[in-house]
This record gives structure tokens, sequence and C-alpha cells, in this order.
């Protein structure tokens, strides 16, 4: 049993701490710290997990360190914890400044602890029900767009929301990034709240994300086309879909869509909607960050994962910075 303390009590750390009540079977949960005395009380009484005051003294008592405060406390916490040779989950994004990430790499592997990174769609039912299919992708496109909330606004778009998908496109297309083009504006924020990327990578696929957080609607689509396959994951309605085209044509069937490519060509179109399970992402990114400690195993979204989404998301912003001056 993993003995596990959270920092950090606010929206998301209510969440995991829940998530972790929920896991009693890989986690003895100690307590949690936040500096905010008052709301340490009522997050405490609400759900009867001690509360602790002195932060040191919680990260000594746990074997794990749940990192789920602002972004600008990343990098100091996830140094504290390897410092005190402790497993670490810590949010994403892993931290202010790929610099950073990159020290917190290197402290992480001198003491040979586990670390995790927060980006919670890869543990989303929708992408896990079709990531096996995902082959070779040539052509991605993202759209993640959400209602106005004051409570991201301390960060650009781009770190706040895009980064989601920068992690997944960046874990299906196993290539090296070529080029990225960018542009975005500020409307509400003191930073862009409508952010568009276009990555080009060496394999000759493109990726082509919008995120915008002052939306009339949310949506969190993303579409993958490949050599003769099309898919679509609905990371908000977790549902997926997977349309084929193959050269086999099944003559016995009177309902098999066919398509006419001309000189005697043909192709038959089968759509396949994968069985989404009901799962909390968060709780099962957690989960999976126990059985990697107790197995000795690979994390699922390394502390590597988490730099190469961050170093994207900054030479995104570089590239809307020039645009801005540029127009200005």
């Amino acid at each position: 049993m993993l003995k596990i303390g959270v920092l950090g009590a606010g929206h998301l750390g209510k969440i995991h701490l829940k998530c972790i009540q929920n896991l009693a079977e890989v986690y003895h949960l100690v307590g949690f710290y936040d500096p905010d005395a008052q709301r340490a009380q009522i997050v405490s009484e609400e759900l009867g997990v001690p509360a602790y005051t002195d932060m040191d003294a919680l990260m000594d008592a746990a074997d794990v360190v749940d990192i789920v405060t602002p972004t600008l406390n990343h990098f100091d916490l996830g140094v504290k914890a390897a410092r005190k040779v402790k497993h670490f989950f810590i949010e994403k994004p892993i931290t202010e400044t790929p610099e950073q990430a990159r020290e917190l790499i290197k402290l992480s592997e001198e003491a040979g602890v586990k670390a995790q990174v927060g980006h919670v769609e890869r543990f989303n039912p929708a992408y896990q029900s079709v990531q096996d299919q995902i082959q070779n992708p040539m052509f991605i496109e993202t759209h993640r767009l959400a209602e106005f909330n004051p409570r991201g606004t301390d960060v650009p778009v781009v770190l706040d929301l895009m980064i989601h998908d920068l992690d997944i496109v960046l874990h299906a297309v196993k290539s090296n990034v070529r080029k990225i083009s960018a542009s975005g504006v500020a409307v509400l924020s003191d930073s862009p709240d409508i952010a568009n990327a276009r990555i080009e990578f060496d394999n000759g696929c493109v990726a082509n994300l919008t995120a915008s957080r002052i939306s009339l609607k949310n949506m969190r689509k993303t579409r993958i086309f490949q050599r003769d396959a099309y898919i679509t994951v609905d990371f908000l309605e977790k549902k997926s879909e997977l349309i084929r085209m193959k050269n086999e044509i099944d003559m016995e069937d009177p309902y098999a869509m066919i398509m006419d490519l001309g000189d005697g060509k043909k192709k038959q179109i089968y759509f396949e909607q994968p069985e989404c399970a009901p799962i909390n992402a968060i709780q099962e990114e957690l989960h999976s960050f126990a059985s990697a400690i107790n197995k000795k195993e690979e994390v699922s979204v390394s502390l590597e994962d988490g730099y190469r989404a961050l170093q994207v998301a900054h030479e995104i912003l570089h590239k809307i910075e020039l645009n801005l001056n540029l127009i200005a």
C-alpha cells in the first residue's frame, strides 16, 4: 500500500482527493496540504481527510506526492519531492519552462524516483478505444473549445487547453517536429485566448490544432487521417468512430457500402464505433501510476513526454508573439 499526500486542494486538487479515496486498494491517503488555511479546513471537513499545516511533514510521511498546484509551483515542488526521494505525480503542464522541465527530469533520474505527468486525455476512454488503431497518421485536426472561465486565465490558452492535444498528437505521431506555424489573439485576458497552430513532422504528417476559451459551446474533438482509415475521437462525449476502406469486397453483404474509384477500382467502407468503457480518467491515471511504482514498470506519461509537449507549446507561443509584433 502506497502512502500518498496531495499538495493543493483547489478545484482539481479536490477531484484528486476524491479519486484517491476511491483507490483505497492501492493508496493510503495520508492527507493534503494547502496554503489557504480556510480552504484547507473546509475541504478537510467535507472529505474527512487530514489537512497538514506543514508541507514538509506531509511529504515526509508519504511515499508518493501528488502535485496539484498552480503551474508556477510545479518546478519547486517537483524538485523538493525528488530531493526527498519521493515518487511524484505532477499535473500538466509539467513546469513553467522547458528548461525547468529538463532540470526536473535530471533530478528525478538521479534520485531514482518514478514521476508521471497529468496529461489526462491519454486515459480518456474515447482515445484508449482507438489508440491501438492509430498507425502512421498523415493529417490530424483538433478542436478544443471551452466557454470562458476566469479560473484558467493565469496562463495562455496554449498552456491551459491546447497542451492536452499537443500531448495526444506527439503520442500518436512517431516523428520529430520539423516546422511550427502559429497565430493567436488575446480577447478577454492578458494572454492569448484563441490560438491556432500548424505542426509539420519529419515523416510528412501535418497537425492543425485550434484552442479557444471564449467559445459559446464546449468541444474537444480530434480527427485523424491515415492510409485507408479515418478516426474521430470525441474527448468530451467520450465517443470514438473508426472508418476503414478495404480492397476486399464482401459480395455477400447486401448492405455493404462500396466506393467506386473508377478504372474498375473499388473499395468497401467499414464503420466501427468502439466500445468506450465508463471510466474516470483522472482516477485511471493515478491508478496507473501506482501500478508503475509497484511493478517497477515505465510510467504511462513520463516527464520526458511532459517536456516535449511543453517545448512545442512554448514554440507555438513564440510564433504567436512574433506574429503579434508584426501586426503591431
